[in-house]
This record gives C-alpha cells, sequence and structure tokens, in this order.
C-alpha cells in the first residue's frame, strides 16, 4: 500500500505547482431558459457578449448556432470544481446575452485526472474551437499535441515550464511567468520594508518532486539577487511526514526568521502547530496563494493568530474587498444568481478572465471567427484588467513580467489586507522584476512542431 500513497501524494503535490486545479465531469451549456434580460456589460468592459446574426462554419468547433470550448480540469483527482463553476457562471450569463454574435458557448470538460492530460488533449483537437478557463497540474504533457493542432488555450493558469508561454497561449492574469519571478515584488517588501531583519534568514521547505523542486531552485536565484540569504533549504518526503517536530525544531536551531513553502496546505499547517507549540514565532511564513481559502484557516488553528501567514496574490481583487472593487462585486453577484453554493477561488477569478477576454475577442471577430483573428484580436489588448478584477496586463507582451503584486494576511477573523504599500489602488506597482538567469527550461513553439500560423485556421 505504501507506492500508491507516494504516488498519490506525488500527484498531490504535482498539482499544487498550478496553484489549484479543478473541475467537474461532463459537459456544460449556459442556461437561457430564465428569460431575464442581461447586461452583458462587466466592471468597464461593455458588450462582453450579444446577440446577432453570426452564421457558417468558418472552422472546428464553430456553427451557425455555437461555439465548443474546451475547459480543462483535473477534477478526477481534485473534486474541486471551481474551473467549471467560473464556466457555468460565464457561459450561462453570455448566452443569456445572446452569446458571442448570437452563438451560444457550448463548454466541454476535459477531465485529466492529472495523468490523462495528453489522452485529453487528443480528444480536445477532435473537437473544441479553444481551451478557455481551465488548468491542469502536468498541462506540459499536453502542449505538443495541442500545438501541433493548432488549438488556441486561455488558461486560468499554467503550471508546467514546456507549456508556459507557449505560442497560441493567452493568459489574461498572470500567475506564473516563463523568465521572470512572479514573487520578486512581495520577497523584496518582505525582506527589505516589512521585515529586514528576516533577509538573512529566509528558509525554503519544499516537496521532493521535480515538479515542484524547481520552484525552490528558482526561489533561491532570486532571493540571492535581491540580497536576501537562505539558510535553510529542506525538502519533505511527498508520501507524508508523520512528525514535523524534526523540521520545527531545524528551523529554529537554524534561526529561521521568514519561511517560504511549496507544497500541499495541511502538512504546513501540522509544522506551523509545531513551531508554535515550540513558542517559535517566524516573521513571516509565506504558503503561497494556494493557501488562499477559508478552510486552510481552519487547518491553521490557533497558529492563524500566532504565526504571520502572508500571500502574495499576483494583483488579484481578492473577494473580500469587493466593497472596493465593483467588479468583483459583480461578479459575486452573478455567482449568486448562476452558481450559489460555488467558492470564488483565486483560479476562479483568473479562469473569470480568461472568459472575458476570450468573449471580448471572439465577439471582435465577428461572423469569420478562425482561431488566428481569435490570438490576434487578444494579443491587441495592451492593458487588459479583466473589466477590474486585477491589476493591468499587456497580451501584445508575450513574455511579459510582473507588473503589480497585493498581499493578504491570515488570522483568526478571516483573510485580511495588511499595509503593504499599495500605490494604486489596491495594488502595489512599480518594482522592478526580476528576469531568472538559470536555465529551467524553454517553452515550446509552433516551430518545434513544424507549424507556424499560416496553420492555424
Amino acid at each position: 500500500m505504501r507506492p500508491k500513497r507516494t504516488a498519490a501524494a506525488l500527484l498531490a503535490v504535482a498539482l499544487l505547482a498550478a496553484a489549484g486545479c479543478s473541475g467537474r465531469s461532463g459537459s456544460e451549456t449556459g442556461d437561457t431558459s430564465s428569460g431575464d434580460t442581461v447586461v452583458a456589460d462587466f466592471g468597464d468592459l461593455s458588450g462582453v457578449c450579444q446577440d446577432g446574426d453570426a452564421s457558417g462554419a468558418p472552422t472546428q468547433g464553430v456553427t451557425d448556432s455555437e461555439i465548443t470550448v474546451g475547459v480543462f480540469s483535473d477534477v478526477g483527482y481534485s473534486k474541486n470544481p471551481e474551473f467549471v463553476d467560473a464556466a457555468k457562471v460565464f457561459t450561462s450569463w453570455c448566452n443569456a446575452a445572446g452569446g458571442i454574435n448570437g452563438r451560444k458557448i457550448t463548454t466541454e470538460v476535459h477531465d485529466s485526472k492529472v495523468m490523462a492530460v495528453r489522452q485529453k488533449m487528443v480528444e480536445a483537437c477532435r473537437t473544441d474551437f479553444a481551451l478557455v478557463g481551465g488548468g491542469a497540474g502536468l498541462d506540459g504533457l499536453g502542449a505538443k499535441e495541442r500545438l501541433e493542432c493548432t488549438l488556441p488555450d486561455f488558461p486560468a493558469q499554467v503550471s508546467q515550464q514546456p507549456n508556459l508561454g507557449t505560442d497560441l497561449q493567452v493568459i489574461a492574469s498572470q500567475s506564473t511567468y516563463a523568465h521572470y519571478d512572479p514573487y520578486n515584488g512581495f520577497r523584496q517588501w518582505l525582506t527589505k520594508e516589512a521585515y529586514p531583519q528576516s533577509a538573512g534568514a529566509v528558509g525554503i521547505i519544499n516537496g521532493d518532486s521535480p515538479v515542484t523542486k524547481v520552484l525552490g531552485d528558482k526561489a533561491v536565484e532570486s532571493l540571492n539577487a535581491m540580497g536576501a540569504k537562505v539558510i535553510y533549504n529542506e525538502l519533505y518526503p511527498v508520501g507524508g511526514v508523520t512528525d514535523w517536530t524534526p523540521y520545527a525544531q531545524a528551523i529554529k536551531n537554524s534561526g529561521v526568521r521568514g519561511l517560504i513553502w511549496y507544497g500541499e496546505d495541511a502538512p504546513l499547517a501540522k509544522l506551523e502547530e509545531k513551531l508554535t507549540s515550540m513558542d517559535y514565532k517566524l516573521d513571516w511564513i509565506d504558503p503561497n496563494n494556494n493557501a488562499f481559502r477559508e478552510d486552510y484557516l481552519e487547518l491553521l488553528g490557533r497558529s492563524a493568530s500566532f504565526q504571520n501567514n502572508l500571500v502574495d496574490l499576483g494583483g488579484v481583487v481578492p473577494p473580500q474587498l469587493a466593497d472596493q472593487s465593483p467588479a468583483m462585486q459583480q461578479l459575486q453577484d452573478l455567482y449568486e444568481k448562476y452558481a450559489p453554493d460555488a467558492v470564488i477561488t483565486l483560479p476562479a477569478i483568473r479562469a473569470f478572465s480568461a472568459w472575458l477576454l476570450f468573449a471580448k475577442a471572439a465577439s471582435g471577430c465577428g461572423a469569420e471567427l478562425t482561431r488566428t483573428c481569435l490570438v490576434e484580436t487578444a494579443q491587441k489588448e495592451t492593458g487588459w484588467t479583466g473589466g477590474g478584477l486585477h491589476s493591468p496586463n499587456d497580451m501584445s507582451v508575450k513574455d511579459r513580467a510582473p507588473t503589480c503584486f497585493n498581499v493578504m494576511q491570515a488570522t483568526a477573523e478571516g483573510w485580511k489586507a495588511p499595509d503593504f504599500g499599495a500605490n494604486d489602488g489596491l495594488f502595489r506597482c512599480g518594482t522592478p522584476p526580476y528576469r531568472y538567469t538559470g536555465n529551467y527550461g524553454e517553452p515550446l513553439t509552433l516551430a518545434d512542431v513544424g507549424k507556424t500560423m499560416a496553420d492555424v485556421k
């Protein structure tokens, strides 16, 4: 039985590299049966979806009346419906407004179950016009197949380097970057402003998996570049740790003041409990933003108030601040109407932005909706915010760098925004980016599979 548990844990850590993978099996089509009058504006975006008289079948997945869109998810493993919930909410709202120039959106959920990415990508290549608002922990396994069939991808998130920044991929709300440290601004704030005494005493604990170990390597490089010093760097077996006391004791003995964690949330909560029991409080703990959930606070227990857990949301408006964001308030209203039992998670917000970008670009293509037009129109957006759901992203720059960050703090009363020096509304922008110098692999291109944009129909 031990090998099976170890394999399962390895897959769990792989999922965490994507910072939240989700979905529900089956196929969803937006509900237009209510007859309600829908205003197809979102935040500061107008006319996202609308009725029309588009006709013809200009490419695969597009007919007179429908557009077939794929949503990738690891639901068979994660049991997390956040991506499918986002698809349901968006398509219900969009289709009620008339769809994309009169064509209704039909979604096909591809349950990749972590290890079935390639198989599901082959299926998507046979039926879908594009992929929108999804993600998979081992998404690199299907990158080659996707490019071979010239399938556009508007992902909610990307996990693996071979898939990150690939051709025909348009990332609306960036969470990871091919060549830049996504946490540079946040960690500079931690080590130079908020807790400067921690700069010389940073620790890293990482799951012993090739999927997440590279994240630790990148963190060490960027921390060294900003003048911080990593004094403790440890791997933990993804098969499980029966007693976190030795790790907690080593952290205390080393004098670690700031801790970065890459792995599942539950083990970190157990480690924090050991540290709290030793009365050892770190200046800060970065559990990574996959921990940005209410149930993580429950896992922390008394450590939610004793330890100082801080996460970087990468410029995405948190649901807790809806009173300061009309777009987030509207998103909550849409969820209340179309998926009242669903939870608005960080990946779900990114998924909704991906759907908005897809719809706006597709609408702009008119009746002659092709993959080439879709991608090229989306890439003309130079200040995309998802209507106000996140800080601006320039879609015209493929290898772009992070521009803004924002921080949320775990407390016993819930997630709260600390003072992190916001200088642009809810965000802090303008921190110089850090470009990696190490070789962590390159994304696949159309040329790698013998294709060019001329092959994209």
